[in-house]
């Protein structure tokens, strides 16, 4: 099967490096760039003019699912959900990175490499760290807590 023939009518590029931006691509990005903002200021307009402005004590007070607010907001309470859900945003940042590398290893060299593999030993890093301090723990540690007293004392 013979190879695909390379045009020879197309332009030459400038003697710069890179070609200039045309001019009509730009415009067209101002005028989105311009109707995006002005139907947002639009709207915030017209909310505050259209809302209601209505000022009380019941509406300045936090809600609570109709159940009057009592004692401290701050809770005790172990919160390995939320851990995870970190660990998860943090690790799956690092498989973007890693997936888009890994698509353009090619091109990117020894270059990329060190630094992906950087950025990888960095991560891994903040994961010893994150093992090492117990962040990794669900179940209830062997270490005291700070602040708190054993059985015996």
């Amino acid at each position: 099967m013979p190879l695909p023939q390379i045009p020879t009518n197309l332009p030459a590029a400038p003697s710069g490096g890179e070609a200039p931006l045309a001019l009509h691509g730009m415009v067209s990005l101002g005028l989105y760039a311009g109707i995006a903002t002005g139907l947002i200021v639009l709207i915030l307009v017209m909310a505050w003019f259209l809302g209601e402005k209505t000022h009380s004590d019941t509406k300045h007070q936090p809600y609570e699912s109709g159940v009057l607010p009592t004692g401290t907001a701050h809770l005790r309470e172990p919160v390995p959900f939320y851990l995870v859900a970190i660990f998860f945003i943090v690790f799956d940042v690092e498989a973007i990175f890693i997936v888009s590398w890994a698509v353009a290893y090619d091109l990117l060299g020894w270059g990329g490499f060190l630094q992906i593999s950087f950025f990888i030993v960095i991560l891994f890093l903040g994961l010893v760290y994150l093992w090492r301090k117990g962040g990794l723990d669900w179940g209830p540690s062997g270490r005291p807590v700070k602040g708190e007293r054993g059985q015996d004392g």
